[in-house]
């Protein structure tokens, strides 16, 4: 949720963007486009951070007050040659940045070396680059792209977790070399600071918005790598995975784990107390979400390669804490060179032509024993009874495996407009303490049933979205539900005794939102797990009119609203006709 200044500014990134984007759009092919710009971009927010850093440390050396003060007085005064060397050299400490989460850029990848430079490489020529000894050696460019290429590979040397990750093919862009260096320029112009957004933060919108927008140049559906911000947190702020194993199977960009990142932040937690494992099959996206993490400063597992979750788990003995993931809705011909009798199918075979139970059934597979997961589904997978979903649903409720289904609004993606829910399931749901220090009580044989259709607000035409007070809303109702019993409906705002000032931390159904179901009554439901079969309607305020007399009177209006009706559509037929038409 961001101010009307922050997405003024936002937006206004996204054009700057856009227009650096167009510049190569006659010259190169969607795809290549699309690598060049993005790492460009990567290259940029990198050296932006850096410098932030870099000038909050000059600060701190020149500062009296600080243990890091460099004394002038110890080298002939500040305006001195020795001074400003070992200022100079200070500022090239690396350590000073690792202790900060600040991404080291080696001095040859930095966004003024390559602004600097650009113009003077087209053709050829030679520059003086820091050995990381304190000398300066000469290195031969043959290009811009060259230029480019060999901050690629010195960001590369310098942090081993993006060895292979970054595309290094600008040397091989058929180009005009001045037109990369214009692009250069531009993109110089596009700041990643703010006083409010986080510059992390500022990245991540940016990649979304150019991976759409790229996405829609290629005919593909924009947006498809991503899930709304909003829903990610719910599902985070629900799950609260504070410490062990975090595994997404379809991890997209990574924006589950940015999001793991905030809410650990947020609550005084450590980051390091979480290990991260995921799997993409999209290589750009697979890239992206190594390049998020790293500049956050955050270890983690996406395997050796982009590959196929099915065919070529990267994670085959994984057991993980939390398993979160939004995969793509009801994927068709998913189980290509995958056997009928796969290990992870231990609920049932999914149908071939819809992947949805396959991948909450890869995701139970890599859950540990006290593990918890939640998925975004289409909303088809809490009734479908289509080749063996039905059966598939089945043996999850009777092995109480399920443990809340989260029923949401529509037109929350920019992609689709299926309809969709929230799985949350447990291998234990007895009596323990999770890793965030909540004590749960004993939910076997229950389920909790939240229907948050009617939450949230409409940010333009097309798109709606959660407001803070409604993730707030779901997720305290499921917090409360876990952690004590069902307690028995009663008046808002009044106690068991009947007095005001009630515990909000107790738990009750209220109809129309949540409920709390046993096994008996979802088997005599055929094992369906929408919702509102389950929460009902809520109670709507007495006016004070009888039924009859409202039936009566609202149905005399009716009746005169049809005549009026049918005396106008006579006119308009009448006036048709005097006009020639024929009607």
């Amino acid at each position: 949720m961001t101010s009307n200044e922050e997405q003024e500014f936002l937006q206004d990134l996204e054009k700057k963007l856009w227009n650096a984007a167009d510049k190569l759009r006659s010259t190169l092919d969607a795809a290549n486009y699309k690598h060049t710009v993005l790492g460009l971009v990567f290259l940029k927010y990198v050296s932006d951070a850096f410098d932030i850093r870099s000038e909050e440390l000059k600060a701190q050396l020149q500062d009296p007050d600080q243990d890091y003060l460099l004394d002038p007085a110890d080298f002939g005064g500040v305006d001195s040659d020795e001074y400003q060397n070992e200022l100079a050299a200070e500022l090239e400490v690396r350590d000073y940045y690792v202790e900060t989460n600040t991404f080291w850029v080696p001095a040859d990848a930095r966004w003024l070396f390559l602004q600097d430079n650009n113009k003077t490489v087209i053709g050829g020529a030679a520059l003086k680059l820091p050995d990381g000894a304190g000398n300066k050696v000469s290195k031969k460019f043959s290009s811009v792209g060259h230029l480019i290429d060999n901050a690629m590979e010195a960001i590369e040397a310098d942090n081993p977790k993006l060895k292979g990750v970054l595309n290094k093919l600008y040397t091989r862009l058929q180009i005009d070399q001045a037109k990369l260096g214009e692009l250069i320029d531009l993109i110089a112009t596009v700041p990643f600071t703010h006083a409010s957004l986080n510059s992390k933060d500022i990245l991540g919108h940016v990649y979304e918005y150019m991976l759409g927008q790229f996405a829609l140049a290629e005919g593909k559906k924009g947006g498809q790598f991503y899930t709304p911000k909003s829903i990610v947190s719910l599902i985070v702020q629900m799950l609260e995975p504070f410490k062990g194993r975090v595994y997404d199977p379809a991890m997209g960009s990574g924006g589950f784990f940015v999001q793991s990142e905030h809410f650990i932040n947020a609550h005084q937690g450590k980051i390091g107390d979480v290990s991260i494992y995921g799997q993409e099959y999209n290589h750009t996206t697979w890239q992206l979400a190594a390049m998020n993490m790293a500049i956050r400063g955050i270890d983690f597992n996406f395997g050796k390669e982009p590959a196929n979750t099915y065919t070529n788990d990267q994670h085959p003995d994984l057991r993980a804490d939390f398993v979160i993931a939004n995969p793509p809705f009801n994927m068709k011909e998913w189980d290509t060179g995958v056997s009928d009798d796969d290990p992870r199918w231990q609920h049932g075979k999914p149908p071939s032509g819809n992947a949805n139970f396959a991948w909450l059934q890869h995701m139970l597979y890599h859950l540990a024993p006290n593990g918890s997961m939640g998925l975004l589904l289409a909303n088809g997978s809490m009734s479908s009874n289509t080749k063996g979903e039905g059966d598939i649903r089945k043996a999850l409720i009777e092995n109480d495996l399920v443990e809340c289904m989260v029923a949401l609004p529509g037109q929350l993606f920019t992609n689709t407009q299926i309809p969709a829910c929230i799985w949350f399931l447990s291998k234990n749901k007895g009596e323990r303490t999770a890793a965030s220090g909540r004590k749960l009580r004993d939910r076997k044989g229950q389920v909790l049933f939240i229907d948050a259709r009617n939450l949230g607000y409409m940010k333009d035409r097309v798109l709606r979205d959660f407001t803070q007070d409604d993730l707030n809303q779901v997720t305290e109702t499921f917090h409360n539900w876990r952690r004590t019993g069902v307690q028995v409906p009663r008046s808002p705002g009044m106690d068991e005794s009947g007095q005001t000032g009630a515990d909000e931390n107790i738990y009750e159904d209220l109809a129309g939102f949540c409920r709390n179901v046993g096994l008996e009554e979802l088997q005599k439901h055929d094992y369906v797990l929408t919702p509102g079969r389950y929460v009902g309607a809520a109670a709507e305020e007495d006016d004070g009119e009888p039924f009859a007399e409202k039936m009566a009177r609202l149905t005399g209006q009716l009746k005169t609203q049809f005549e009026e009706s049918d005396r106008l559509e006579g006119e308009i037929k009448k006036n048709l006709a005097g006009l020639g038409f024929d009607v």
